[in-house]
């Protein structure tokens, strides 16, 4: 497990920030097919000591100051301070912090990794939505707990699961109207009675409607591209890519008062 860590790739937002964020991609780790290579999640049931070394490596190339403080996602709408998560045991599906070097992440294969930050760069946040957590209201209460207004922050959605690949009822569209969003859809060209939902443009509009200006997202289908991403819709059992972003380890500090 000593594979070269040149081979990892990570997609850094298009950013002037003082902020070190980004997405991981599949090549790079030390993990075995159907997990291969760069997976970071434990619960997914690889073997845990190549998960670990993963993580390490991710910790070594991205050039963090810790390892991240990776959350049990439960599709939910709770937001914690990283310094409230107990590793892998914390259930939350968003976690943000104002102290520098902290690094706050999140694990996907198919939904939505959306990263947050302070131009200042005083306090960052990592978000995992899928269609229940958008419902939820996720991006909203993550937002709300930033100690930073919406419309001075920046927002990046890393790769997802395009709408091509993303078939929903219409149960699924219902839900999410119920947070006085319209969500981004189309009615299947396969099945009737069933809808073809855009996850990223949803959130995005999302973001937009609570006030976030400055919006990128990376274009990718998570589905679409077996080689560089892990997709449970196309996988079943498979790994996590991870959207990860911290202050930087000498930035300017706390950002006001944490709520």
């Amino acid at each position: 497990m000593n594979d070269a860590l040149s081979d990892i790739e990570i997609l850094r937002p298009d950013w002037d920030l003082p902020v070190q964020a980004g997405f991981t991609t599949r090549p790079g780790g030390a993990s075995l097919p159907p997990y291969d290579a760069l997976n970071l999640a434990l619960h997914v049931d690889d073997d845990p000591a190549r998960v670990r070394e993963n993580r390490r490596r991710l910790v070594s190339q991205a050039g963090l100051s810790e390892q991240p403080r990776w959350v049990a996602q439960v599709h939910g709408m709770r937001v914690v301070h990283a310094d409230e998560v107990e590793r892998d045991v914390t259930e939350a599906d968003a976690v943000w912090t104002d102290q520098p070097g902290e690094v706050c992440a999140v694990l996907v294969a198919d939904c939505l990794p959306v990263l947050l930050a302070d131009p200042a760069g005083g306090c960052v946040a990592a978000v995992h939505a899928g269609w229940r957590g958008l419902a939820a209201g996720i991006l909203q209460q993550t937002l709300a707990t930033l100690p930073v207004a919406a419309r001075d922050l920046a927002a990046c959605i890393g790769p997802c699961i395009g709408s091509e690949a993303y078939e929903v009822g219409p149960d699924v569209i219902e839900s999410i109207k119920r947070r006085d969003i319209q969500p981004v859809h189309h009615p299947s060209r396969r099945a009737r009675d069933r809808f073809q939902l855009d996850l990223a443009a949803t959130a995005r509009d999302m973001l937009a409607s609570a006030g976030v200006a400055d919006i990128r997202r990376f274009a990718h289908c998570t589905h679409r591209d077996p080689a560089r991403f892990f997709s449970y819709r196309r996988d079943g059992v498979t790994g996590r890519i991870a959207g990860y972003i911290a202050c930087e380890p000498n930035g300017p500090g706390p950002h006001g008062m944490r709520r």
